[in-house]
């Protein structure tokens, strides 16, 4: 009797043994997600040149209409307001008339000559300051397909956005038609980043079919990650998506607490763009 139950024991302790390493097998498989990215740029902007942004990667955003928030800045397509020099490029928010608006600024995008699906994308930058300026490093659907054809529908991946007023304080963010700002149920964080404006830090974002994180400096600080029960309202970001950098003056949220004309101009420097694309693991 003794020895048949010793090995019913063993048969038992053996059986919990394999049981608890066929879990932590899956536990493991589940959070190790075969994802990893590539060690070398796909598509990159290193501004190693002079004069106007490299037309076969950027476009510009033109107009003076507000862009949906009641911005005041005319965005141009002006040496004085985007330029490439000393390896860097510079938007430049100017205060002065410039179409219908007061002040003039640019924004650049790469759509139809960098879009992306999956991926890091990293921009090293050193940001404006003072009240009214609203620089921002993000990304928009490439294409129209959910929805309204438009925004919020196609998804959004704010990768920093920072306000004069708040100083030092940059944000991450995602908008889709469940989550987004106007309903009030966006999804992001935001963090402290020391002399943000003093020096360069690199601003980046990691998408893969599961999961969007926002970082600075290499370290993560906000992540959104894909449920089971999610469709497009939810995560739209199963699509192309192309970058656009921008500095708008005043607006909904730039303006919160007016503009300050005695700071301009204001300029969001950049050293450097990459895109390393979505590579399996071995």
């Amino acid at each position: 009797m003794h020895q048949i139950t010793m090995f019913n024991n063993r048969v038992i302790f053996a059986f919990v043994a394999i049981a608890s390493l066929a879990c932590s097998r899956v536990a493991v498989t589940a959070q190790d997600k075969p994802y990893a990215f590539a060690t070398t740029p796909s598509w990159q902007d290193e501004f190693d040149y002079s004069g106007k942004p490299d037309p076969a990667k950027w476009s510009y955003d033109l107009g003076d209409h507000g862009w949906g928030n009641n911005e005041l800045q005319n965005y141009t397509d002006k040496l004085e307001n985007a330029k490439v020099e000393n390896g860097h490029l510079i938007i430049t928010a100017i205060k002065e008339k410039s179409g219908k608006a007061g002040y003039s600024s640019a924004r650049i995008v790469s759509k139809g000559k960098g879009d992306f699906l999956y991926g890091k994308i990293e921009v090293k930058a050193k940001l404006p300051t003072g009240r009214g300026t609203w620089p921002a490093i993000w990304t928009l659907g490439s294409e129209e397909g959910y929805g309204n054809k438009g925004w919020p529908d196609n998804g959004e991946i704010d990768i920093m956005e920072h306000v004069g007023f708040d100083q030092n304080r940059v944000h991450g963010n995602v908008h889709t038609k469940a989550f987004n700002h106007v309903l009030k149920t966006n999804k992001g964080n935001s963090v402290i980043v020391d002399k943000a404006s003093e020096e360069f830090h690199i601003y980046s974002c990691e998408w893969t079919p599961e999961l969007v994180t926002i970082l600075v400096d290499g370290k993560a600080y906000f992540k959104f990650p894909k449920e089971a029960s999610y469709q497009w309202p939810e995560w739209p970001f199963d699509k192309p998506f192309h970058l656009l950098l921008n500095m708008a003056v005043g607006g909904n949220w730039g303006g919160q607490e007016g503009v300050d004309d005695s700071i301009f101009p204001q300029k969001l420097e950049i050293d450097y763009v990459r895109f390393y694309p979505l590579a399996e693991k071995k």
